[in-house]
This record gives C-alpha cells, sequence and structure tokens, in this order.
C-alpha cells in the first residue's frame, strides 16, 4: 500500500511558479514530484481562484488590536463592577451593625 505525500501550500507553491515563471513543462514537474498531472492542475486552479487574497488588504491585524483592547476594557469594568459590589456590601453591613437600616 502506497502512502499518500503531503506538499506543504509553499511546496505547491514552488512547483507551480516553475511551470508558471520557468516554463518548465507540466510533465517534466510531475514525473520528478511523483504528482499525477490531474493533481498539479487542481494546485493551479486554487491558486488562480484564491489569488485575489495576495492582492487584498489585510485589515484583521487592527481588528484583533480592537477586539484585544475592548476585551481588555471589559475586565477592567467587571473588576471595578466586583470591587464596587463589595464596597456597597461592606456599606449596608455597617449600617445595620450601627442599626441604621
Amino acid at each position: 500500500m502506497s502512502t499518500r505525500r503531503q506538499f506543504t501550500p509553499q511546496q505547491k507553491l514552488d512547483i507551480l511558479r516553475r511551470h508558471l515563471l520557468e516554463g518548465v513543462p507540466v510533465s517534466d514537474l510531475c514525473d520528478e514530484h511523483q504528482l499525477n498531472p490531474n493533481l498539479f492542475y487542481r494546485w493551479q486552479k486554487q491558486l488562480f481562484e484564491n489569488g485575489a487574497a495576495a492582492f487584498e488588504r489585510d485589515e484583521r491585524p487592527q481588528e484583533q488590536r480592537l477586539q484585544k483592547k475592548v476585551a481588555a476594557l471589559q475586565d477592567k469594568l467587571a473588576k471595578k463592577d466586583e470591587v464596587i459590589a463589595e464596597i456597597m456590601e461592606s456599606h449596608v453591613q455597617l449600617q445595620k451593625s450601627l442599626g441604621e437600616a
């Protein structure tokens, strides 16, 4: 039984690049890497279908920073609420002990 070879995204890109930029024939690449030509063409299709993503502006780091900041502020607010609740509880207990309630 043969084991399936796993290619990293970088390896796939390197193989495709050799064909597209250097003009190495698909048959030579498939022989060299023991690939089925159908797999090569599937990779090529994926590259062209998803290639636009390489040119899109990536705003995720900014979104992630804002989400972290919001989470930190929510944690800070929750801690303040806990402190206020503790102080109010102490205040009520003090009033009861003084007979003011």
